[in-house]
């Protein structure tokens, strides 16, 4: 090959120019199956099948039941740019899955590819005919009459035959077959009201019936029979409206969750999109309850004007350009926080499921008769405190007013042995979901006893989140108190670590937090944040200092005010290990009813456990 050849312009072949078009939308089987779908979808079909064999490799079939095609239309659809989604040719108000006309000329281009397809019968007239076409590498053969009922049937064999070096990049047969799955789903949440079927050699993959009713309840229905029933279990509505911008859909409870986003589904005017921005916003909204590794369940559905959205900016239109994307971004962000809030102190019933779980023997299944003692009975004496106290027992901060508040005539006499029996037969209030406190285990984890069941309550993620939420309000409103040391302490840290917290002096004093450099190698803490109480200081000051060298920016804290909340509440919070009377545990469980996102810590792990007495009754096999 010479310069002069390289530098002649010339126009290439139709064939290679569908084979680089196939290359641009055509990846895999996977986005094979989601045009032909799409397609159906959009000629209006109520039931679409969708058969595989060897992962789509050879052969991928879609049948609707939508509107169907005449001769001269199945000749046009596998032209390039033929369609019938733009009447008017206006690519700003697209309100179709497809536009381009790219994807069948795509497909054929690169696979042996036939059309089949019959027309609705119009009003008054007779039953139209059906009629099927064939092209092979590009190659386009004349229709023929076809026996079919109305609707299409289209059929990919040979995937990539044309092009086989595409296929050295396939993942294999299980991998190729569940991303066609996939797909599948994405697009049956989006339209819940239509019938999908996914087989693969005669095996069925997938069976979605239309659903019925409400199209919201239609949808959390589609939803929960993908993702199975404990999403529909502890999915949270979400309904806003700002502006001309709508959000609905449902959203799981934190505790909920995933170690990968692969379980986030999100639709734009019906179109399914793994858009960045929408997945930034979601991963603001939950920063407060999830764990950084892990990430909520949950569907979400936008609907806004067509021109305030642009879906031609992807080969795939899997990513979508927002006229105003702080409008959307601040509409997700407030819709589930709001709905995180609302609902309190719950947890997903998946982290009582998990416990229970815990409690299988070994071999796997229920035991069919007894199971033998692991150790003797002994091996737990002295473990269980039942309201217990060795010696005065002080409130911890945060909690004394409270329990002063909730449970005055029991701490009046709590050290009567005659009281704390009768405190612990206290049935509990149907107001309080949390029950009534009955016992410390490990002077950690608290033992409640409500009205259908029991409640175990880690005692330091319970406290930690009731502090973290009453710092962040305070923060909020300006109203920070400080509380001075009687006692300042002193904490030795490296000379860059004081440097950094001088440099931040100012600002953590408005957080309540007052310091200032003791020397090269040490700070002075004068005062804390009062609603920490007795804190571990030197922990917060090492934790706050290791977190501005992480952060090393000159961005002001108040940017960073969720961080520093969780790390001060974390040091405020009721130690595990310390040993709780009975009104400072019921105080606590009344705090947690009344605080928002009191289920889960800030680390966003469970702060309780629940389990009904029907599933304890199983455990001992009463039932």
């Amino acid at each position: 090959m010479t310069i002069e050849s390289l530098r002649t312009i010339r126009r290439l072949p139709p064939t290679l120019v569908n084979q680089i078009a196939a290359g641009e939308v055509i990846e895999r089987p996977a986005a094979a199956v989601k045009e032909l779908v799409e397609n159906a979808i959009d000629a209006g079909a109520r039931r679409i099948d969708v058969a595989l064999r060897d992962g789509g490799r050879s052969l991928i079939s879609v049948v609707d039941d939508g509107a169907g095609m005449d001769p001269e239309e199945l000749l046009l659809a596998i032209e390039r740019h033929a369609t019938s989604k733009l009447p008017d040719d206006d690519l700003v108000r697209i309100s179709t899955l497809g536009f381009r006309g790219e994807a069948l000329p795509s497909i054929g281009a690169v696979s042996r590819l036939s059309i089949a397809s019959r027309p609705r019968p119009k009003s008054g007239g007779g039953a139209a005919e059906g009629w099927s076409l064939s092209v092979e590498g590009g190659a386009v053969t004349a229709p023929v009459p076809a026996a079919l009922n109305h609707g299409t049937r289209v059929e990919v064999r040979d995937l990539f035959y044309a092009t086989p070096a595409r296929l050295k990049f396939l993942k294999g047969e299980r991998a190729e077959t569940q991303a066609a799955v996939d797909v599948v789903e994405r697009l049956a949440m989006a339209h819940p009201t239509l019938s999908f079927t996914v087989a693969d050699a005669a095996r069925p993959l997938l069976r979605l019936e239309a659903a019925r009713g409400e199209l919201f309840d239609a949808r959390l229905a589609r939803v929960g029979a993908v993702l199975g029933g404990d999403f529909a279990e502890n999915a949270l509505p979400i309904e806003a409206v700002r502006e001309a911008v709508r959000l609905t859909g449902h959203a799981a409870l934190p505790t909920l969750n995933r170690a990968t986003a692969q379980a986030q589904y999100l639709f734009v005017n019906g179109r399914p999109v793994r858009d960045r921005l929408l997945l930034g916003a979601i991963r603001g909204a939950y920063a407060d309850v999830l764990p950084r590794d892990r990430h909520p369940v949950l569907a979400l559905y936008l609907e806004l004007p067509p021109e305030e959205v642009d879906v031609n900016v992807h080969p795939t239109k899997a990513e979508v350009r927002f006229r105003d994307p702080a409008l959307v971004r601040g509409l997700i962000v407030s819709a589930l926080r709001h709905a995180i809030a609302a609902a309190g102190h719950r947890a997903s019933t998946s982290v009582g499921a998990d416990t229970l779980a815990a409690f299988v023997t070994q071999g796997g299944g229920a035991p069919d008769g007894p199971a033998p003692m692991q150790a003797p009975l002994s091996r737990f004496s002295g473990q269980t405190s039942w309201f217990q106290t060795r010696g005065p027992v002080r409130p911890p901060s945060g909690l004394a007013e409270s329990a002063a508040a909730w449970q005055a005539p029991i701490a009046a006499d709590l050290a009567r042995p005659s009281a704390r029996a009768e405190a612990a037969v206290q049935e509990p209030a149907p107001e309080h979901p949390l029950g009534a406190a009955r016992a410390q285990v490990h002077a950690t984890y608290i033992v409640a006893q409500t009205g259908d069941g029991l409640v175990i309550v880690d005692q330091h993620a319970a406290h930690e989140r009731i502090v973290y939420e009453r710092m962040k309000a305070e923060l909020l409103s300006g109203t920070v108190r400080s509380q001075g040391l009687l006692l300042p302490e002193v904490v030795e840290l490296n000379e860059a670590s004081v440097d950094r917290l001088a440099a931040r002096q100012a600002e953590l004093a408005g957080l309540g937090l007052e310091l200032e450099p003791f020397g090269p190698g040490a700070v002075v803490v004068r005062g804390v944040p009062a609603l920490l109480g007795q804190s571990d200081v030197p922990g917060l000051v090492q934790d706050l200092a290791d977190a501005l060298a992480e952060w090393d920016d000159a961005r002001p804290l108040t940017e960073r005010l969720a961080h520093v909340c969780a790390t001060m509440a974390c040091h405020g919070s009721v130690r595990a290990g310390r040993r709780l009377n009975a009104a400072e545990m019921d105080a606590l469980l009344r705090s947690m009813e009344a605080t928002p996102n009191a289920g889960q810590c800030n680390h966003g792990r469970p702060t309780y456990v629940e389990l009904k007495l029907a599933d304890i009754e199983k455990l001992f096999q009463r039932r």
